[in-house]
Order: structure tokens, then C-alpha cells, then sequence
């Protein structure tokens, strides 16, 4: 059982219950910040839990990035990681963990200072990688990805203590309404959605390709609909979504013929490090947590990836 001084309980064997942040969800000073855009930008995100930054990449760096995941995933070696899914019933990659790692290019993209300068910024601090991957999503079959909030996962699974972390998608293919794109509830980063249900060891292994544990409840997604609504986020390649941790997403199956591939980073405030799972489970894979000692991330000067 979880420890009663935690604010987030969940995954324990009661009932589901909805229970209010604690915490900012910008932890910057609003009033502080002297660029109007990003302050307006800041100001959106407190509200809606999210922000669309349009065009934020050129194509140039959209092809290079693009060409540099395909490259990866077309590697027998890639392939054969632990860090790589593949899909299911076939040897094509699915997603690619610690991608930051095996790819200087991608390396140089979380570390570019157009997204870092937004995640600093959000999260009142220096931040560092809590996870990366390359996700490939092919059109005509790829699965949906259902309701969930990033921060039950990593709290239960990983132990992060608090809500002060931040996700970015960097769009490598267009998302329109046709494939499949992220939906998010603006707003739900209010609200804390305690899920019903034990957690076995290993569950990553099944998660990463579907979300299974930490599903909300029906009754929670429909108060939480009829509270916030359902956006979903259509942008061009070289745009850039910010969610917070907290911000309940998913997204539709893509039957259409359109590919939507992205870059995904989870940047946590340093001071938020990890600690123990919750309920004596198995820390997860490094790969999909760092837990190992870490650093703060250097930005680079946005002068272009290549």
C-alpha cells in the first residue's frame, strides 16, 4: 500500500477518485518574464495544460530529422535493443527508446535551445531527459493509444515525487484530423485521476506498446469531457507540442494512408528526480526512466541541426 502522505495514490484496491493538483503548473513568474510571446505562451499552457508552438523547425531540419529516425529504424542492430519495440507481428520499429543516446542528431534536438528554453521556462528550473523515443507510426494500422496522464504512470512506476515535469512532441509528418492525431482534455492538468487496479513487475513491456494500467475509469474520462472537453492537435511538420505531465491525452487509431511519426521528450525539473517505485514494484528499465546519476541539460543555440 502507498504511504498516506501520498497526494496521488492510485493503482490500490479501492475505488477510482479525482483529486486536485497541489502543485503550479507553471512554476515560472508570469509577471518576471519579459518576452511577450513567451509569456503568452506560458499563460496558455497554465490554463490548457498544453501548447502548440506552429513551424518551430524548418523542413530542412524536419527532412533531417525525419531521414535520420528512418535510418535508425531500418538498422538490424536498432532492431535487436532492448530500447526498440517493434510491431506486433512484424519486424518493422515501432518506437525507439533513449533515442537521445544512440542518435547525436536527436541529441542535439532535446538539447536545442527552442525546446529547452520552453521547458525551463515551464518547470521553473533546469531540466534533465526522465525519457526519449523516435515513435514511427505508419499509416492504415496503426493501434490508438488510449486515455492517460503521463504523470500516474511515472509516479507509480517510477516514483517521480511531484508535477512539475513537461512532455514534447516534435512532428515529424503532418497530424490532421484523418490520422490518428494527439487528442488532449484541456484543462484535466487540474485534476489527478486515481486508477483502479494493481500493477504487475514488467508492465512497460506491455505498455509501451498499449496503455493497460493507469487507465482511468469511464466515469472519470466523462467528467473530465464534460468539464474540459476534447481537443484534438492539428499542426504541420516542424511543430512542437508542449503538455504537461498531468494533461489526460491519447490518441485514435490511424486507418488512413498518411504516416504520423514523431520525437518525444519527457523533460522533469531536477529537482524532481525519481525515486522509488510505489508498492515495492521493479524500478523500470533505465532506458524508459532515468535513474542513473544525471545532468542538467546545456542548451545549443538554435543557429539549425545539421
Amino acid at each position: 500500500m502507498a504511504p498516506i502522505t501520498d497526494s496521488y495514490g492510485s493503482r490500490r484496491d479501492r475505488d477510482a477518485a479525482i483529486i486536485t493538483r497541489k502543485e503550479p503548473v507553471v512554476y515560472s513568474d508570469l509577471d518576471g518574464v519579459e518576452d511577450v510571446d513567451m509569456r503568452s505562451k506560458l499563460e496558455y499552457f497554465k490554463v490548457n495544460g498544453y501548447v502548440v508552438i506552429e513551424d518551430l523547425f524548418t523542413e530542412d531540419e524536419v527532412e533531417l530529422l525525419r531521414s535520420e529516425v528512418q535510418s535508425l529504424a531500418e538498422k538490424d542492430e536498432i532492431k535487436g535493443l532492448d530500447e526498440t519495440v517493434l510491431e506486433p507481428g512484424s519486424n518493422n520499429v515501432s518506437s525507439i527508446f533513449k533515442v537521445h543516446t544512440i542518435s547525436e542528431t536527436v541529441d542535439h534536438l532535446a538539447r536545442d535551445e527552442r525546446l529547452l528554453n520552453m521547458a525551463r521556462s515551464i518547470l521553473g528550473s533546469d531540466v534533465y531527459l526522465h525519457q526519449s523515443r523516435a515513435n514511427l507510426k505508419p499509416g492504415f494500422r496503426e493501434k490508438e493509444f488510449y486515455w492517460h496522464s503521463d504523470f500516474e504512470t511515472w509516479h507509480v512506476e517510477d516514483g517521480m515525487p511531484r508535477m512539475r515535469a513537461a512532455s514534447c512532441s516534435v512532428l515529424l509528418t503532418d497530424n490532421n484530423e484523418t490520422n490518428g492525431p494527439l487528442m488532449v482534455m484541456p484543462g484535466s492538468q487540474s485534476y489527478f485521476i486515481s486508477c483502479v487496479g494493481e500493477t504487475p513487475n514488467a508492465s512497460y513491456k506491455k505498455s509501451t506498446k498499449k496503455q493497460k494500467y493507469g487507465v482511468p475509469d469511464d466515469d472519470s474520462l466523462r467528467f473530465l469531457a464534460e468539464q474540459c472537453g476534447i481537443k484534438p492537435v492539428i499542426a504541420k511538420a516542424g511543430s512542437v507540442v508542449f503538455f504537461d505531465c498531468n494533461t489526460m491525452h491519447g490518441s485514435n487509431s490511424n486507418i488512413s494512408p498518411l504516416p504520423r511519426s514523431n520525437l518525444f521528450f519527457a523533460y522533469n525539473s531536477i529537482k524532481n528526480a525519481i525515486k522509488e517505485p510505489k508498492y515495492g514494484l521493479t524500478p523500470r528499465p533505465e532506458y524508459v526512466a532515468t535513474r542513473e546519476p544525471f545532468n542538467a541539460l546545456r542548451a545549443r543555440q538554435s543557429d539549425g541541426l545539421a
